[in-house]
């Protein structure tokens, strides 16, 4: 197709009835009721690159002496179209993981956007955010690199790389030139440093290990760790096995999913 072939409107060709597949709309598709269970907070979500962070969060939260916390997790089958079900999209209206309900107050509040959920959660607790107002700030800023950086590798590369059904040499090039820009940027900031924003393990080292530490780990993608060539940024790499061993990244890795059906 060339440029000038392109409608002066776009419309899309494809309608479907999926609850799953992609459409051009929002909101809900179906009626659905989540379970709610009986601990304050109330998680919705499933254990991608963006469900992992919260897990996390809250398996770090629950191994500290001074915090006492609980929460029931719920799969939400983006495979299914769950993510499109009434009652998750009145927590979450853009339909993505994670969505959380804290249910500690007088009224049910709903958290969505996995970095809203972390910041959320660092800064009622106390913990995994410096105190320190330039410290604090450094870990916000790579908080919020995270998510809109984030895309570029799993909208972008993993999506062109690994799950696109028709491989496209330009897509490819372009997003795996960036992903690697994005680990080269990592690499010399962790070369300085033993955390993401400094000498703290924070929230913004949770929102970004599911995805460049799993990354240069293997994790992801398959082959994309030696296409990719992740064993050039030692200091990521060091840095990814390191988080990777904490009691809490383990445990959030391994938690268990109750079933919304």
């Amino acid at each position: 197709m060339e440029r000038e072939d392109l409608p002066k409107v776009w419309k899309w060709d494809n309608p479907t009835d999926s609850r799953s597949g992609n459409r051009p709309d929002a909101g809900a598709r179906f009626e659905k009721e989540l379970p709610v269970g009986d601990a304050p907070y109330q998680l919705y979500s499933l254990g991608t690159p963006n469900g992992i962070k919260i897990t996390v969060m809250l398996e770090e939260l629950k191994l500290l002496e001074d915090v006492d916390i609980d929460y029931n997790l719920y799969k939400i089958d983006i495979s299914e179209g769950d993510q499109f079900g009434s009652d998750f999209v009145k927590i979450n209206p853009n339909s993505k993981i994670p969505a959380m309900l804290d249910q500690s107050g007088d009224a049910p509040m709903r958290l969505f956007e996995s970095g809203s959920i972390l910041l959320y959660l660092a800064e009622k607790y106390g913990k995994f955010l410096p105190t320190d107002p330039a410290d604090k700030v450094e870990a916000i800023n790579w908080l919020f690199w995270q998510m809109g950086a984030a895309p570029y590798v799993g909208g972008g590369f993993g999506h062109f790389f690994a799950h696109s059904d028709v491989i496209i040499k330009y897509p490819i090039d372009r997003y795996t030139m960036e992903t690697k820009r994005q680990l080269d940027l990592l690499d010399q900031v962790l070369a300085e440093r033993p955390y993401i924003a400094g000498d703290e393990y924070t929230i913004a080292d949770m929102a970004i290990w599911p995805w460049y530490g799993r990354l240069v780990r293997g994790e992801m993608y398959q082959n994309s760790a030696e296409f990719l060539d992740a064993k050039s940024y030692p200091h990521v790499k060091e840095w990814a096995d390191r988080i990777n061993n904490r009691p809490g990244v383990q445990n959030g890795l391994n938690v268990d999913y109750g079933t919304i059906h």
